[in-house]
């Protein structure tokens, strides 16, 4: 190896031994506490609220599912499978056909 290949190879080591300690110093956490709202808002009983509030309260308040706009059943369909296939909701697939049921007897387009 010549000096010219041997300088290059240590400057690249160096550059790479240093990359994750300037990666550590650049991060820093920090502890924050976070109040969400209280809500006594219920979702109303009816065929599929076990689904839903097995499957769907995890991660929705039953206020931010009622706030919802009136939607025909194909949307809580679509809904439904973008909360499973994009935001990896372990939702059961027995479990849809209730909560689009439930979602469009209680928010859909009238």
């Amino acid at each position: 190896m010549n000096y010219r290949n041997l300088a290059l190879a240590t400057a690249a080591v160096a550059l790479v031994a240093s990359a994750p300690a300037a990666q550590a110093q650049a991060i820093r956490l920090k502890s924050v506490t976070l109040t969400l709202p209280d809500s006594d808002r219920k979702l109303p009983d009816g065929p599929g609220v076990a689904a839903v509030t097995n499957n769907c309260l995890a991660c929705h308040s039953a206020g931010m599912i009622l706030n919802q706009p009136a939607l025909p059943p194909a949307a809580w369909q679509a809904e439904v499978a973008k909360m499973r296939t994009v935001y990896k909701a372990p939702v059961d697939d027995k479990d849809v056909p209730a909560i689009v049921q439930y979602l469009g007897a209680v928010k859909g387009a009238k």
